[in-house]
């Protein structure tokens, strides 16, 4: 396999504002990121399935709007990011084009923004719901100790960063086997539920609970629109790319489709199968999976439970396995894209220098890698001592604050691809996407409309009352409710700022100024 650095001609150089440091450290970047490999990655990066049990609780309404953003939203981005995929395809990615567009200061912040989200998210909420499947498959439900639970968690995290570390040749097996694991898990899940229908009915749904309502628009906007975020991911590594302006269109178009029907149908299966009150944002799909399998040996209580025995206990177990593996693949997937982001941003001049070095061996940001591992641990062991225990309620508070601040990491990209459209009018577009501004105008109003609601729920029409406050809060309680996430924004925020002011030496050696090519 091809193991070619990338090069850069004088003209990039120049117009992409390139630094010496960057063209040191991308020496060391690795040309093994082919067709299939983007494909996969991009499917894990867009199939999350630790979101399928959330959004199933909150109804079949949850599934009427999952289709209409597909359809504003996620459609929509997959064009937009066809074209900045293909026109601007160097390493970085999101950070190079929020850059070029609107400078590195607008960059720098959004891009740290990019990268703590993951660590968060991997260390927050992904390793938990990996344990939950644990308890419930291997345990029957039982909690685990606060010994194994670290025990296991820890090893999620750190194998996980381990893959991300090694050379994307070897790396890049987690995210091709967590995509097939997807294929053979969510596929095998629906055939499942056609077979348990036939035998136990389904539950009772009538058409009008797929109805919408602002208040399920409120409550749904972010959480589904972060299950659809992450066309851009491939494009961190674009200068590991073989061929990015045939292969990125080729990835966005085939994992769209996969994306919407590997998200919509096993949410659909989940609302018919269990009722509402069944259905908890940390093991709903878990639970829905263990209920279905009955078919094969088992049996569900009257309260609900289920309990797998025979070939049900070997399908579940065997179930459960592939769910943990599409749990790790989507967060080496992410956290390989945006600590790729971030070692850019380290050479580029808008983060601390020590944290754009490449090893020469692995071609990966190893420093980045390690400390996203660290901030994943840190946040596990954090959350778990500050929610004393309780994972429905610690994977509830990590995922809000991972939601708010993915989202709001797109205010500088969305608005990218109708700016450069101004900036660089000449620049080459192998693909260019259909009505520009508007694309960037409804993507953008997606994300701020969403990102008001996650900190204000029902702002403008009943702020926090009842038909707008999140389960397990009170009403007067809508301000600590508020900083809860207003305040780790605000500090990854001044991160950025920090970042900023402390890189200044290395954004201004610039290689254009001493005529430097490769």
């Amino acid at each position: 396999m091809s193991t070619e650095t990338p090069e850069f001609s004088t003209s990039d150089i120049r117009e992409l504002g390139i630094t010496t440091d960057a063209l040191e450290e991308t020496k060391h970047l690795q040309r093994n990121f082919g067709r299939k490999e983007i494909l996969f990655f991009t499917i894990c990066t867009l199939v999350g399935v630790d979101t399928i049990g959330l959004l199933a609780g909150l109804g079949a309404e949850a599934f009427t709007w999952n289709v209409i953003i597909a359809v504003t939203f996620f459609i929509p981005s997959a064009l937009l990011f066809a074209e900045l995929g293909t026109a601007f395809p160097q390493e970085g990615g999101p950070y190079i084009w929020a850059r070029l567009a609107f400078g590195r200061l607008a960059a720098t912040i959004n891009n740290v923004l990019y990268w703590v989200t993951n660590p968060v998210w991997f260390g927050g909420t992904l390793s938990v719901v990996a344990a939950a499947t644990v308890s419930v498959f291997f345990m029957n439900g039982a909690e685990m100790t606060t010994f194994w639970f670290y025990a296991f968690t820890l090893i999620f995290i750190w194998v996980g960063t381990f893959a991300a570390i090694l050379s994307f040749r070897v790396g890049k097996w987690v995210p091709i086997l967590g995509a097939y694991a997807r294929f053979i898990l969510l596929g095998f899940f629906t055939f499942s539920t056609i077979i348990f229908a036939f035998q136990n009915g389904v539950h009772g749904v009538g058409f009008g609970d797929f109805a919408v309502t602002k208040a399920g628009l409120v409550g749904l906007a972010g959480l589904i629109m972060f299950g659809y975020v992450g066309f851009e991911l491939p494009n961190t590594a674009g200068d590991e790319m073989k061929n990015p302006k045939k292969d990125v269109p080729f990835s966005i178009g085939r994992s769209a489709v996969a994306a919407i029907l590997m998200y919509s149908i096993p949410v659909l299966c989940v609302i018919v199968i269990l009722p509402a009150d069944q259905i908890s944002g940390l093991d709903g799909f878990i639970s829905a999976m263990k209920s279905v399998f009955t078919v094969y040996g088992g049996e569900i209580a009257a309260d609900g439970s289920s309990t797998l025995t025979g070939a049900g206990a070997v399908i579940g177990a065997a179930s459960a396995v592939l769910f943990i593996l599409c749990l790790l693949s989507s967060g080496v997937a992410w956290i390989m894209g945006s600590d790729r982001a971030l070692a850019v941003s380290g050479y580029d001049g808008a983060a601390p220098r020590w944290l754009g070095k490449i090893s020469e061996k692995q071609g990966t940001p190893v420093r980045v890698n390690v400390l996203s591992g660290i901030l994943s641990t840190v946040v596990l062991i954090a959350a778990r001592t500050i929610s004393d225990g309780n994972a429905a309620k610690y994977f509830l508070v990590i995922l809000s604050i991972a939601i708010s601040t993915t989202l709001i990491s797109y205010l500088a990209v969305f608005p990218a691809l109708w700016r450069l459209r101004v900036t660089h009018p000449d620049h080459p577009r192998p693909y260019r996407a259909p009505w520009a501004p508007f694309l960037s105008i409804l993507l953008t109003g997606w994300i701020l409309f969403a990102t008001v609601e996650l900190l204000f729920p029902g702002l403008g029409d009943g702020w926090f009352s009842d038909d707008y406050r999140p389960d397990g809060w009170e009403e007067s309680e809508k301000w600590a409710y508020t900083f809860t996430g207003l305040i780790p924004l605000l500090a990854f925020i001044a991160l950025g700022f920090i970042f900023y002011a402390v890189s200044g030496k290395t954004r201004r050696n610039l290689a254009a100024a001493n005529l430097v090519s490769k």
